[in-house]
């Protein structure tokens, strides 16, 4: 980096344009994904330069970053692009309740705020804690999440780490440290199979239809479907790795399972 801390950052994924604004660093920022959506404000405030697997790299490059934030093997090819433009990247890579708060203290040591970004992953664990601990009734109900229709899809590792907080049984936790989704593709069968109680859904940005998972083939003695719970969750809130499904998120499968806030 040219300064430190970094005065023009670029955020290529939502988590850490939150992050950064939860820590008061958001004058830092320069230019935003255009799923970036939380605050609120940051639609009107910030530039939007990629997308998720695509970016406007003459837009990056004119922007003249100090810093810019990407997130896993899938924005290699962007990385790639800028590291040979001669622009300092750090690349996370968190896909667990853990990396989310190793992220959020990570940013901070990287803009100058490593105190603040503890207090504020210390008040995430504290959350995290306080709902683990909340009593419920037992047996805990099982849990189907299902990030994608067709192939179906099952939650990724923290999705399935927030289902147990929030006091349900991931029906696939097996499948939570397989970082590809292409790996934690499921058979209508095996759902079927796990009978789960609640199905939540999020199908990655589009609109989760819940007649079509009731239409399928031997899915309508499952008990969620039979109980009509099935639950929608917007991908801007639990599928984005950092604060907002700490959150929101969490507090939308709380609901979905217990009827109440976290």
């Amino acid at each position: 980096m040219r300064h430190f801390p970094p005065r023009r950052i670029v955020c290529l994924t939502e988590e850490t344009v939150e992050t950064l604004y939860l820590l008061g660093e958001q004058d830092r920022i320069v230019g935003v994904s255009g799923y970036a959506v939380r605050p609120p404000q940051v639609r009107r405030e910030k530039p939007r330069v990629s997308a998720f697997v695509s970016a406007d790299i003459p837009k990056i490059l004119a922007l003249e970053p100090d810093l810019v934030l990407a997130f896993s093997d899938l924005q290699a090819g962007i990385v790639a692009d800028l590291v040979r433009a001669g622009i300092a990247v750090h690349v996370f890579n968190q896909r667990d309740v853990a990396g989310i708060l190793a992220m959020i203290r990570t940013l901070g040591a990287l803009v100058g705020a490593a105190e603040r970004a503890g207090h504020l992953a210390e008040d995430f664990e504290h959350r995290l804690a306080a709902i683990a601990a909340t009593p419920r009734p037992s047996p805990r109900p099982k849990v189907y999440f299902e990030e994608w229709d067709d192939p179906l899809i099952s939650g990724i590792g923290w999705v399935s780490e927030l289902i147990e907080i929030a006091g349900g049984e991931d029906v696939f936790p097996e499948l939570r440290h397989r970082q590809s989704a292409k790996d934690r593709i499921v058979s209508a069968e095996a759902v079927r199979v796990a009978a789960p109680e609640i199905i939540l859904a999020s199908w990655c940005g589009k609109k989760v239809v819940p007649a079509r998972i009731r239409q399928r083939d031997g899915w309508a003695e499952i008990p969620a479907v039979r109980d009509d719970r099935i639950v929608e969750i917007k991908s801007t809130i639990i599928l984005q790795p950092g604060p907002a499904a700490l959150t929101d998120g969490l507090d939308a499968i709380v609901r979905a399972l217990w009827g109440e806030r976290g």
